[in-house]
């Protein structure tokens, strides 16, 4: 059993870092990192650690609009619940497999709702344009 929880932005990264090895490489979502909008880890790393530090520890550092960002994504290859629901399940087992505790949990909590609340969103983008 895991006794160590999230403390700080080093914890967010290392947890980032292996999440993005398997997201890459995933069959269902990996095109998105690698295609879609290739993403340069030692550019894109420090960004999503700012945003997941606003949302765990509640710093300031994270300034865009993460909603809007997946919404041009999903205008360049549509993303739907299925690739969402994926991410979340890599997410979520990175997590598991190296942090337990409050803040674990607090960070699998919000990746859910973020998850449902881009689903809704980007379902809704879709719809109004019909």
């Amino acid at each position: 059993m895991l006794d160590t929880d999230l403390r700080n932005r080093a914890d967010i990264e290392q947890m980032l870092t292996a999440f993005y090895q398997k997201a890459f490489a995933d069959e269902q979502i990996g095109y998105f990192f690698t295609e879609v909008v290739p993403l340069d880890l030692k550019t894109h790393l420090p960004v999503i650690t700012d945003f997941w530090e606003a949302v765990i520890f509640n710093t300031q550092g994270y300034r865009k609009n993460v909603m809007e960002i997946h919404r041009q994504i999903s205008e360049k290859s549509s993303i739907n619940k299925k690739h969402l629901d994926r991410w979340v399940h890599l997410f979520v087992t990175t997590v598991d497999g190296m942090f337990a505790g409050k803040k674990a949990e607090l960070i699998k909590q919000r990746a859910v709702s973020i998850a449902t609340l881009m689903n809704i969103k980007i379902a809704s983008d879709k719809t109004s344009k019909l």
